[in-house]
């Protein structure tokens, strides 16, 4: 039997036993507590005992080369509430969700949520909106209790539907969505900062409390190479096309040739990046995509001058080299037809001046596939450009291995290929430039705040596609196009301008549509020192005639003309094209009237084959410049009515001799008042008004 001193000390043993586990117990608890969760509960204590806000970054801005801001941030207020100090939240609703426009039950939600110290109710929110909850708060501090402000933000950009895509967008947080703010957000988005303050239970400020101040970094400035004045010529150029063409889309690049340098880029129609819809995705998607980097086409006829240019370099032909143009070559059984019935004979530089296909196909299939595509990539086709944008297609070629002669005849004059119209402008620089491929680009430099350079952008040579003999030629023959060919609408008073037309082929469902095209023209000055390069682009044109020398080369021209004339270029030509009187040959055997316009210093293009006349364009009686195209209609099959309206062309900015000159070849009248340069008018830009109408113009000096 156990005596008392055995039970005792049974019973001490097992006292020591749990002491022990217990005391480990707490040491493990402590241990866990002070290393494993430490971090952790140093964060929660914090959040207890503090409150941080947000010191947003100030964005950095986008500007022209001129040092025009073309975006940058805007001052707003984030409009916050404690839930814990909220003594009335149907009272507060009452106040607040009309001013930033809120619905009441989000909230009475947000207000019920006592776990937060504090919760947003808007951002971005205006300073007058601000100012008047202010007045309400000092009118009613009880109702208002907890409501805080906070410095936020907006997005502003000045020119509003200027260069949109290209610039892209920024989400409420400021982050780049797409354009150049997606681009270089990371340079852009700078460094938040933030403000650390003690508080007491009910994330009340104490009195004697800590604070401390994270001062935050704004970001860098991104300068481009844009040119604000050309910008702003190509904008409203690419406006009244879209409006005179009834087209679907325009654009027009402007490049300089030497450096790659992107100069403008206009896309119409575009949106309002201070209003864009983000309620339609399907709008918001068209309005923030690149057409002019994303969307591939098949380029037509102005990709006649990258073969004419491999062909040279080659040596497979020269200028003066004989064709004969039937109106129709066979390639493996195929017939491959020529715009026209028959060109006949012609030279190598009469063919480009011609446009002829049965040319560019001889010439294609001389080069053969091997050395074709070899050029192609020298000239930087079937790969991305490395322009600095996001959403950049590379193109589409056939593989060199399935290529037929049929396949490479068609490349030749631009079918059975699509460019992106970057890669394409980039080209046919290469052809004027000398011969070296350059790299394009859109951001010269990117600058911190401080002033330090943290990136800036030198041209780069990607590839020498052809020498520099070849590239003297092809300026000489495209200058021939335009003085004398098929691209005499995109001529500039005063310079030497050469250039080439297009009309492509638009597939819809993988079938060609035959009734509408993609015209375009590609045309550069000077040509003895080519500065500028443009390309106009008008995609599906809702006018009888939408080949590319009626659609894009006389807005090609007037780009050229006001961008050379900002950049202070002189002209080079004393003498510019005199005026002359178009004849009336509407109901003339088609040979009798192609003689009369001969002989009145005119040339024209036909909508068909038929061997009559029903209408022109101008009609009889017109002044044109001289070696200007008359459209001739000789179709049988429903030949086009005559439009009854003309729209009013956009003369701001213009001297009262340049208005005159622009309303007079729209058959406008021009009624003067004031002088100097144009500072409004009537009817508006744009407008449709009967042939002969008088626009009335305020003139005043600036």
């Amino acid at each position: 039997m156990p005596t008392p001193g055995m039970i005792v000390r049974k019973r001490l043993i097992w006292l020591a036993a749990v002491i022990t586990v217990l005391f480990f117990s707490v040491i493990v608890r402590v241990g866990r507590l002070s290393i494993v969760d430490a971090e952790e509960l140093v964060k929660r204590g914090e959040a207890q005992w503090t409150r941080t806000g947000a010191v947003t970054a100030e964005r950095g801005s986008i500007l022209d080369a001129n040092g025009g801001i073309l975006a940058h941030n805007a001052t707003a207020y984030i409009v916050a509430v404690s839930p814990r100090l909220v003594t009335d939240g149907e009272r507060l609703c009452d106040l607040l969700c009309p001013l930033l426009n809120l619905e009441r039950e989000d909230v009475l939600t947000k207000l019920k949520n006592t776990a937060y110290a504090s919760v947003t109710l808007k951002r971005q929110v205006t300073r007058d909106v601000v100012d008047a909850i202010r007045d309400l708060a000092d009118e009613m501090p009880d109702a208002l209790r907890g409501v805080t402000f906070e410095q936020d933000s907006v997005r502003f950009y000045p020119s509003g539907t200027s260069l949109s895509h290209v610039l892209g967008l920024t989400n409420i947080d400021g982050e780049g969505q797409s354009g150049l703010e997606r681009q270089y957000d990371a340079y852009l988005a700078g460094t938040p900062g933030r403000i650390i303050t003690e508080v007491d239970a009910k994330s009340r400020a104490l009195a004697d409390g800590k604070s401390e101040y994270v001062p935050a970094t704004p970001g860098a400035d991104v300068v481009l190479t844009v040119n604000g004045a050309i910008q702003a010529i190509a904008e409203r150029a690419m406006r009244e096309c879209l409006a005179v063409n009834n087209a679907q889309r325009v654009m027009a690049l402007v490049m300089e040739p030497d450096t790659g340098k992107i100069l403008a880029m206009a896309i119409q129609p575009s949106m309002d990046l201070n209003d864009p819809p983000r309620s339609d995705l399907t709008a918001l998607q068209d309005g923030m995509r690149i057409q002019a980097i994303s969307d591939v086409y098949e380029p037509g006829s102005t990709f006649k001058i990258i073969t004419a240019a491999a062909a040279l370099n080659e040596g497979v032909t020269t200028p003066e080299e004989g064709f004969y143009c039937s109106g129709s070559i066979i390639v493996d059984g195929d017939r491959i037809r020529c715009w026209k019935n028959s060109h006949g004979a012609e030279t190598m530089r009469e063919g480009l001046m011609n446009s002829c296909n049965p040319v560019f196909t001889e010439l294609a299939l001389r080069l053969g596939v091997e050395r074709m595509y070899q050029y192609l990539s020298a000239f930087g086709l079937g790969t991305k450009t490395g322009i600095d944008l996001p959403g950049e297609s590379a193109g589409l070629l056939i593989a060199r291995r399935y290529v037929k002669n049929v396949d490479l005849a068609r490349i030749g004059f631009g079918q059975s290929v699509a460019v992106t119209p970057v890669q394409l402008l980039t080209a046919a620089c290469a052809v004027i430039n000398g011969g070296r491929l350059m790299q394009p680009y859109l951001v010269e430099d990117i600058i911190a705040q401080d002033g330090t350079v943290l990136q800036h952008t030198a041209p780069k040579v990607v590839s020498q596609p052809i020498s520099e003999e070849t590239s003297a030629t092809m300026r000489s023959l495209l200058e021939a196009v335009v003085a004398e060919g098929g691209g005499a609408n995109g001529a500039v008073s005063g310079y030497r301008v050469g250039g080439k037309t297009g009309t492509a082929q638009v597939y819809k469902d993988g079938k060609v549509v035959h009734d509408v095209h993609i015209g375009s023209f590609f045309g550069f000055a000077p040509v003895e020192d080519p500065r500028l390069a443009v390309l106009v682009i008008v995609d599906e044109a809702q006018v009888p005639v939408d080949y590319g020398s009626t659609t894009a080369a006389p807005f090609a021209a007037q780009i050229l003309s006001e961008s050379l004339q900002a950049l202070g270029i002189a002209p080079t030509e004393t003498e510019s094209a005199q005026n002359v009187s178009v004849p009336d040959v509407a109901g003339m055997a088609l040979e009798d009237a192609a003689k009369a316009l001969e002989e009145a210093g005119l040339r024209y293009v036909t909508d068909g084959d038929s061997q009559r006349v029903l209408r022109q364009l101008p009609e009889g009686g017109a002044e044109m410049a001289e070696g200007s195209i008359v459209m001739l209609y000789v179709s049988d099959e429903d030949a086009p009515q005559a439009q009854e309206f003309v729209s009013v062309p956009d003369v701001s900015g213009m001297s009262i001799a340049e208005a005159n000159r622009l309303l007079f070849a729209r058959k406008l009248v021009l009624s003067v008042e004031g002088s100097g340069l144009a500072q409004s008018q009537s009817p508006a830009a744009g407008a449709f008004v009967a042939p002969g109408s008088t626009v009335v113009v305020q003139f005043a000096a600036r």
